[in-house]
């Protein structure tokens, strides 16, 4: 079987310690900004300002994104297998690693946890935007800690949890496939007038390649909140009262769960270019948030990562031993 669409469950752990250890520097050419340059070109192509056409040529444009980015993922890993297997396995490893991004989400909430530990607000709002698409000038100190959880939880499960389920589903050209996905609904996948018609395609498909991930990643955040808190229960509470209240179909359940096991109530009206967008709440705490939050939740995201290889691991065992 090639390592294209199967990874063994060491070499899943591997890229994941590759993540870790070495995260996303800047000199390496990162595939999510290769997947971006091809969004950005298809939409300056293909993008007219007519409904109707707008909608086939999003369409199209992103099928035509994924087949090519899990094709050409498909094509180094075999190439590689060609000088050996052990050739293709680093490839496999390698391509896997870059699909997970457990180190950057961290690093990005480590930073604004350090703003605001030493009182530098500008600081903290020049560093938000890694995390939230959110307007950082509209928010105070709280909204700043919320928004930096809130981002924590909603990405535990789209940058590490979704792609640790399809490297078990389908190797690294499904994970691959994932990240062309949520690439075209993090540039497109709007309902603003610009791309109401043109990311409807790309926001419906990213919508169900999470429908399994986000249940996932607020289960393992559960498990994780249980083991480092005792606080299982409250979170499981909060996220099954809660998490169909969100206005994402998959958002709110890592974003509840979150809610519930830091006792913090999450969500509520945000701002986003300007324009105010009204949220429903997560969780009914009334405490104000504190900078504990931001470490709390890193530390969630940890434990979780760790559930979800076993959780994925084992569903894949049970799936293999049924067939």
């Amino acid at each position: 079987m090639s390592y294209a669409f199967h990874l063994p469950v060491p070499m899943i752990v591997a890229a994941l310690a590759c993540d870790v250890a070495i995260g996303d520097p800047a000199w390496i050419p990162h595939p999510v900004r290769l997947i971006g340059a091809a969004i950005a070109f298809g939409e300056r192509r293909l993008l007219c300002g007519d409904a109707r056409r707008d909608y086939a040529r999003g369409a199209l444009l992103a099928l035509a994104v994924i087949a090519i980015a899990s094709a050409a993922a498909w094509a180094l890993i075999d190439a590689a297998g060609l000088i050996g297997d052990r050739a293709g396995a680093i490839a496999a490893i390698a391509i896997a690693a870059t699909t997970l991004a457990l180190r950057g989400l961290d690093d990005a909430a480590a930073e604004v946890q350090r703003a605001l530990g030493g009182n530098d607000a500008v600081r903290a709002r020049r560093a938000l935007p890694a995390l939230a698409g959110r307007d950082p000038q509209s928010l105070d100190r709280a909204g700043m800690i919320r928004a930096v959880v809130e981002s924590v939880a909603e990405n535990s499960s789209d940058a590490v949890i979704a792609p640790l389920l399809w490297l078990f589903v389908g190797g690294p050209v499904a994970a691959v496939a994932y990240k062309a996905i949520n690439t075209l609904d993090s540039m497109i996948g709007y309902r603003d007038p610009r791309y109401l018609y043109f990311g409807r395609a790309a926001a419906r498909i990213d919508d169900a390649a999470n429908y399994l991930p986000a249940r996932l990643a607020a289960l393992c955040l559960i498990v994780a909140a249980q083991f480092t808190a005792r606080r299982g229960a409250p979170s499981w509470a909060v996220c099954r009262a809660d998490a169909r209240r969100h206005q994402s179909p998959n958002a709110g359940y890592p974003e509840a769960a979150m809610a519930g096991a830091l006792d913090l109530r999450l969500g509520g009206d945000a701002v986003y270019d300007g324009v105010n967008e009204a949220r429903a709440t997560l969780g009914g705490s009334v405490r104000a948030p504190a900078i504990a939050d931001i470490a709390a939740a890193r530390k969630l995201i940890w434990w979780a990562a760790g559930a979800a290889v076993i959780l994925a691991a084992i569903m894949r065992t049970i799936v293999l031993r049924l067939a």
